[in-house]
């Protein structure tokens, strides 16, 4: 999910035989379970796909606020209202500790902003969607936040120790995010036939989408293995997709709408459901930029960006007259 598309530097998973023994101790340590900490050694390619990860992570947690908090004011009741303001909130923070973690890793967070500025990093494609009315909001916390859970409690288990207690906390908030999300698209599925018929759209508009969340198939996911044998990543994309497949059709029977796909069907040999794969072209579309909201999306972040430069310029200015004070002070007192 976070891991759309990104590639390791490396040509494949090396044989043991192949490794340097730095390498050999690093992979033992790996498939042993033991955390990598950021004084440990650790494969350069190991340090920056965790950095194009990590990184992507964060930005999806920040550019995520967007649909969401065009709707703080619109929300039909103050309930709702307070609500979706303490989610938008609580995805300023997950931004916040994953940035924190890249920079463990050697990065700071300018740098990785100023690649995405510029293209060179990405975040999640569902972020690149409209939401169109209410229902989409209440679709966006269930199905994308539902999904987003799904990848990230696999991530606690992750190989690096700070990305893994970051995922830990934000974990404990997003099913906070889900349930709210259910408990809307709920309230409009048994409400009045045009709140239902707006729900039902929400989910259809929405499903392929968040299904793509999790990124292309197994088989054209080439980077994947490497970021398996180093525990970055703990299920294969389908594995997740078809989770979350699982997790949320009995969830949209139960509340009386139309599933969004009509090859979903119960396949009693595998013991999953059958379902169809999205429209990968415009998955990759997405991603090259050209996405319903992608222009939007940049210049909003770039816009937020500029606009917050006199706050981060006054505060770098304060810590550099306080570390002045607590200097001079120290000499005084010699």
């Amino acid at each position: 999910m976070y891991a759309q598309m990104v590639k390791t530097a490396s040509d494949g998973v090396k044989s043991r035989k192949d490794m340097s023994p730095e390498e050999a101790a690093f992979q033992e340590k790996i498939d042993a379970d033991i955390k990598i900490e950021p004084r440990d050694w650790m494969p350069e390619d190991y340090r920056r796909t965790l950095i194009r990860q990590i990184g992507q992570h964060a930005h999806s947690e920040v550019v995520g606020q967007l649909p969401e908090g065009n709707w703080i004011t619109r929300a039909p009741t103050l309930e709702r209202k307070m609500i979706l303001l303490a989610k938008v909130q609580d995805e300023a923070g997950h931004g916040l500790y994953l940035y924190s973690a890249a920079e463990t890793l050697g990065v700071s967070r300018d740098e990785m902003v100023e690649m995405l500025h510029a293209g060179k990093m990405k975040y999640s494609s569902i972020f690149n969607y409209p939401t169109l009315n209410w229902a989409d909001i209440g679709a966006v916390g269930w199905l994308v936040d539902g999904a987003a859970i799904i990848n990230q409690v696999a991530l606690q288990r992750t190989s690096y120790g700070p990305y893994s207690r970051a995922m830990i906390r934000i974990c404990k908030e997003e099913s906070f995010h889900a349930r709210q999300g259910y408990s809307a698209i709920m309230k409009m599925a048994f409400g009045t036939p045009e709140q239902k018929r707006m729900a039902q759209h929400a989910v259809n508009r929405l499903w392929f989408p968040a299904l793509m969340m999790f990124g292309p198939s197994d088989k054209d996911s080439v980077h994947s293995e490497q970021s398996m044998a180093w525990k970055i990543k703990i299920k294969t994309n389908d594995e997740l997709r078809q989770q979350f497949v699982d997790q949320t059709v009995p969830q949209i029977l139960y509340l009386g709408l139309e599933l969004p796909d009509p090859n979903i069907k119960w396949n009693e040999e595998r013991g999953h459901y059958d379902f169809s794969d999205p429209d990968w072209s415009e998955f990759f579309n997405v991603l090259k930029g050209n996405g319903p909201c992608n222009t939007d999306r940049m210049k909003d972040r770039v816009g937020a960006w500029e606009d917050g430069a006199w706050v981060r310029d006054g505060l770098m200015a304060h810590a550099r007259k306080r570390q002045a004070r607590k200097e001079a002070a120290k000499i005084a007192a010699e």
